[in-house]
């Protein structure tokens, strides 16, 4: 089966957790930039990958790069791209999106008007005709160029990883699915501890510890753009990820898991209890309206991963201090707990009234956060016959 390096996208500040999560399913990673992970695998690993990637936001079959500073050298660097080798005659094909950084060619426009020139060109000498219908199975391209190094990937995945298929019930803006894993991924939490989310929405953060607890990988119940293919993906390749998928669950139980999400608002109480049985895991998660003042747990190393609001409209401003002293006074009454908190609000630390153990920053988007991390005291070591 032939060899493929793939490019997995991610937040910017996550590529630590990505890396860890492809080395699991068993990959070799060849480069880490900010924002993606490069990595090696046949057919079956971009199936893998789009199937059981908790973190990414999509996969990219790599399929050229070269140095180009001048329109010409575009044109002939994207024509000497082996392109029958992935497109069929009649493949629709296009640059999606094209991106530059610190590079000559500046003009998305152009870049794609040129590389699609080329490509056709390519494919006219090598299919022997003057024309393509393009009314055939999509092969969307992703294009970066970066200080002129321009990078290819054929995007295998379609809609963002983000769309795991439960979000039947959305609030506004709820921190992506993504994300919310990231930042799971970055504790050291475990499905045997305690896990609280006081600013739930519609559930983000519990349903991923959920499914994680579970096993349950993301993209178990969504189709993906590559499954279209001939050739180039074989569609066993994704059954054969998908049967792999099924035999981790854990169906019964973990019983030790104790998964709890609260919201002040009760319309996003009952999205969030939607989206937990969309995705099977409302067995494992307690939703509960409940202010972050009155946040308690009897519990103790306990974890409180949350999304709290961060005023970026100047209607939601008004009260935010009050509310991250809020949240300050609640993690104090819980001395054992660790705290990760991601926010823009500037005032974060000064107003929960303790400067973060570490902090991480993480664009959210265009938005620029940070991951405050509040370090609780480890638990004691367990003896053999606890």
């Amino acid at each position: 089966m032939d060899r493929y390096e793939y490019i997995a996208p991610c937040h910017f500040g996550m590529e630590a957790v990505l890396k860890r999560e492809i080395r699991q399913l068993g990959y070799e990673i060849t480069e880490v930039e900010d924002g993606r992970v490069v990595f090696e695998g046949d057919a079956l690993a971009a199936a893998r990958a789009n199937i059981g990637l908790r973190t990414a936001e999509r996969i990219l079959l790599k399929a050229g790069e070269f140095q180009a500073a001048t329109y010409d050298e575009l044109f002939e660097g994207t024509r000497a791209v082996p392109w029958e080798r992935y497109f069929p005659a009649d493949a629709k094909f296009w640059v999606a999106k094209a991106s530059s950084v610190r590079s000559a060619l500046f003009s998305p426009s152009d870049i794609q008007s040129v590389m699609k020139k080329a490509m056709v060109e390519r494919m006219k000498t090598r299919y022997k005709k003057e024309w393509f219908p393009e009314d055939g199975a999509h092969f969307p391209l992703r294009v970066t160029i970066k200080k002129d190094l321009v990078t290819i990937g054929i995007d295998t995945t379609g809609t963002s990883l983000h769309k795991r298929g439960y979000r039947v019930s959305p609030v506004i803006a709820p921190i992506s699915e993504t994300l919310a894993a990231a930042i799971i991924g970055v504790t050291p939490w475990f499905p045997d501890r305690i896990l609280v989310d006081p600013f739930c929405g519609s559930g983000t953060i519990p349903i991923e510890a959920a499914m994680i607890a579970r096993r349950i990988a993301p993209g178990l119940k969504r189709s993906f753009l590559s499954e279209s293919w001939q050739g180039l993906l074989p569609p066993s390749a994704f059954d054969e990820a998908r049967r792999e998928a099924r035999e981790q669950i854990i169906t019964d139980g973990p019983h030790d898991t104790d998964i709890q999400g609260y919201d002040i608002d009760e319309k996003a109480i009952r999205c969030a209890r939607d989206n937990a049985a969309a995705a099977g895991v409302s067995d494992l998660i307690h939703f509960q309206k409940r202010a972050v003042k009155d946040l308690r747990h009897p519990g103790k190393y306990g974890f409180i991963i949350t999304n709290p609001p961060y005023g970026e409209r100047l209607a939601d401003r008004e009260g935010l201090n009050a509310l991250y002293r809020e949240i300050g006074e609640a993690y104090r009454g819980l001395d054992s707990f660790s705290m990760y908190l991601i926010s823009s609000y500037e005032d974060a630390e000064k107003a929960i009234g303790r400067k973060a153990d570490k902090n991480r920053k993480i664009y959210n988007g265009m938005l620029k956060t940070y991951l405050y991390q509040y370090m609780g005291p480890k638990p004691p070591k367990r003896g053999p016959h606890t």
